[in-house]
């Protein structure tokens, strides 16, 4: 009986780190609408973008207007995205990667779920402009 458990403990602990390590297509966010009420200006919109990504441990750098560099960096991995955005609406799209098994199509299920993270906190700092 102790022998079986130990079997089944060995397989399910190597299924989970088969998941855990598996990859999936990466996640672009493609004119994505800003919902925001009332009166507000583009400075609102970029300060809004990298204040959501400061929050979530982002170092956020305006490249030029209406682009900003995201890089977050977890532990040994490193995600760069670029961020375009204008009144209306706003992308976030894979620029480069280190130690997140990038293949140019697949790459780390870890990487989507930061991004829709930078989404979902983006999309909240954004809906409350112009309030």
């Amino acid at each position: 009986m102790k022998i079986s458990k130990l079997i089944v403990a060995s397989v399910m602990v190597s299924f989970l780190a088969l998941v855990g390590c598996r990859s999936n297509p990466v996640l672009n966010i493609d004119d994505s609408p800003i919902t925001a009420n009332g009166k507000y200006q583009i400075e609102d919109v970029k300060k809004a973008i990298i204040q959501a990504g400061v929050g979530l441990g982002w170092k956020m750098i305006e490249n030029t207007p209406g682009q900003i560099l995201g890089t977050l960096a977890v532990r040994e991995h490193v995600a760069v995205v670029t961020i375009t955005y204008d009144k209306s609406k706003y992308s976030i799209k894979y620029k480069d990667s280190t130690n997140l098994k990038y293949d140019g199509t697949n790459i780390h299920s870890n990487y989507n779920g930061w991004i829709q993270r930078l989404d979902q906190q983006i999309n909240a700092k954004l809906s409350g402009l112009g309030l």
